[in-house]
This record gives structure tokens, sequence and C-alpha cells, in this order.
């Protein structure tokens, strides 16, 4: 099983955007050390109080540098905030930097604001992604093409580098809402999930509308799925139950705000679903979201967790949020990534 870890480079309350980028390239530097099999990076955009990941293809790029055997990744790009032809591109040439270890995780993003700020209709930005990906799974080919969509237009366009995995980095796209499912199911595309805006129970059904709709239009195997999921290993049952405490409680306060903040946008999931989402993440208890949402525990608890997860969910991956809310302090998250690391993800090999 593959085992990750999110990140999104936190802007700490105290320290400058510099110190920002040491201590994310720090914890890359040991997971790579540690045998990590991968790193995924966000895309934040006009959040300066909360993470410096506003180019996250650049910082791939050093990571690539920086390390010799960690897959880095992203999670995800937002393919409509930017031309196609420039993305296929950017991620041909990380792929040719890490020499084949880099993966291209895709999506549209859920929040509308940094569409807003770049002047691009959040209504736009279903049809934006599908039309971005063809655009760059053709200009992957390496041969000149050309492309009359509704937003991109273009004549005898040819990119160079060409990837350097054939026919093209590992693609895998995230899911946030029930019909997002079976499309990536049907595209035969592996999936991201996560456990911010459902439990396990209705991710368990979605899932299974995923696998359906891959089986349904032809594809080999049953599907690839990676969950996301915040997790802490602490040294004792309870410090990893008190440690994450502000952090993850802060975490769910602020995705409840965002989802609420987008609730009758056009290009949203129906506004009362939405709606309904925002009111539980409001009403979580601590211990709700230590039996639904996350992964805390000593190193035994966690192999045992992880592998009810993988059991119920049916997972090819973990991809561990380790500092979910930005408020863990630097140290106690490498020392999760190192019982992480040494201790749990061993079980699974």
């Amino acid at each position: 099983m593959h085992f990750g870890m999110f990140m999104e480079f936190e802007a700490r309350q105290g320290r400058s955007q510099a110190e920002s980028f040491q201590e994310g390239f720090g914890l890359v530097e040991a997971a790579d050390t540690w045998g990590l099999d991968g790193v995924w990076l966000g895309e934040m955009h006009f959040n300066p109080a909360r993470s410096v990941l506003g180019a996250p293809i650049v910082v791939a790029s050093s990571i690539a540098t920086r390390t010799k055997r960690l897959r880095v990744g992203m999670a995800v790009q937002v393919l409509p905030l930017n031309n196609p032809l420039r993305i296929a591109e950017e991620a041909a040439t990380v792929d040719h930097i890490s020499a084949g270890r880099f993966d291209f995780g895709i999506g549209r993003s859920g929040a509308p604001r940094s569409y807003d700020i770049y002047g691009i209709p959040y209504a736009e930005s279903q049809a934006r992604f599908h039309e971005a990906l063809e655009v760059i799974l053709q200009a992957w080919k390496g041969e000149p093409f050309s492309y009359h969509g509704t937003y991109y237009n273009f004549d005898n366009a040819a990119i160079s580098p060409r990837p350097y995995q054939q026919p093209h980095p590992p693609i895998r796209m995230a899911a946030t809402t029930e019909e997002t499912f079976p499309r990536v199911g049907s595209m035969g595309i592996p999936i991201f999930v996560g456990l911010r805006g459902m439990d396990i129970p209705e991710l368990r059904i979605h899932l299974q509308a995923y696998r359906k709709a891959w089986q349904e239009h032809g594809h080999a195997g049953n599907g690839n799925v990676f969950l996301r999921i915040p997790l802490y290993a602490g040294e004792t049952e309870q410090g990893a139950i008190e440690e994450p405490h502000d952090s993850i409680m802060y975490y769910f306060a602020r995705q409840a705000n965002l989802t609420r903040s987008a609730v009758g946008r056009a290009g949203t999931e129906p506004a009362d679903r939405r709606q309904t989402r925002a009111e539980r993440l409001t009403q979580l208890s601590y211990d709700e979201i230590l039996h639904t949402k996350v992964a805390f525990g000593t190193a035994a608890g966690l192999v045992e967790r992880l592998s009810q997860l993988r059991e119920e969910l049916g997972l090819d991956g973990i991809v561990a949020e380790l500092d979910a809310g930005g408020l863990i302090a630097p140290e106690q998250v490498r020392r999760s990534l190192s019982l992480l690391t040494q201790e749990v993800m061993p079980q699974f090999k």
C-alpha cells in the first residue's frame, strides 16, 4: 500500500515565509530518508495567512532535486486556473527533473474564491476542467496538434519536452461530491478521496459507484483509491489524542466556513446538500472526529485503524495530512512522520 503525506507548506503565526519553506523542505528531506513513498502538494492561492504554496509545480521541481527516491505529486493541480498547454509543459518538465518520480493529481477545486480573483466563472469550472484534460493528454503525445473547444482554441501546437514517463505521468483525480465518483470511474482514472465532507459509510457507498462505473466501462482492474486523512502518531495514547486537539478542531471549523461560503454558487453541488454538510461540520464533536474523520493513535493503534479503513474502503494508499489545521508544533509533526514511516508503514509493505 502506498504511503504519502499531503503538504500545504503552512504559514505559521510568528514565522516568516522563508521559514515556512525551510520547515516544509526539511520535512520532505526527512520523508525521503525515512522511506515514505510520496509527497503530495496542495494548490493554495491568495491565502497568505494559511500557506505559501501558491506555485506547487515550482515547489515540486525543487523537491525533485532535493530527494533521491520520494515520488512527488500534485494534490491537486487545479486545471481550469491555467492554460492547459502551459500545465502540460511544466508537468512534463518536472517529470524529467525527477526522472519519472512525478504524479499528476488533478481537480477543479470546490472553493470558488480563487476563480473569482482570477476572473474565471466558477460555473465554467467543470467544462473547463474536461477541456483542459483533453488538451494536456493530447499535448503529451509530443506531436503537433490543433484544438478547438469552447474555452481553448489553438492550431499546430507541439510541446517540449514530452513526459519522461510514457505515455505520461500517472494521473489521479480528486472526488468530493457524489456525482464525481461514477464520472471518474467511467474515465478509468485512479481517485483521491477524503473524509472532510462525508463519513466512512457515505464514502463506502460512493466508492461502490466509482468501481461499478469503472467496470461497466470496461477498464481493467477495479479502480485505485488513495485516502487523504488527517493522521497523527503519538508516543502514548493520551498524547495522540490530546496533542492534535486544537489543530483539528480549527481544521474542521475552517472547513465548515469554506463549505458554507460557496452555498448557492453556480457550479457547486446543490445548495441544500452543501448547507447540510456545513452544518454537520460545525456541529462535530471531538469524539465524532476521532471516530469518523481522522487516524490518531500510537503506532500500534494506527496499524489497527488503517487496516480497518483499508478493509472497509478497499484502499490502495494513504495520504497522511500530518498537520491538519496548521497548529501542530513542527517537532511533533516530525516525530509523527518518524513513527509513521518506521513503525506503521512497514506493517503494510
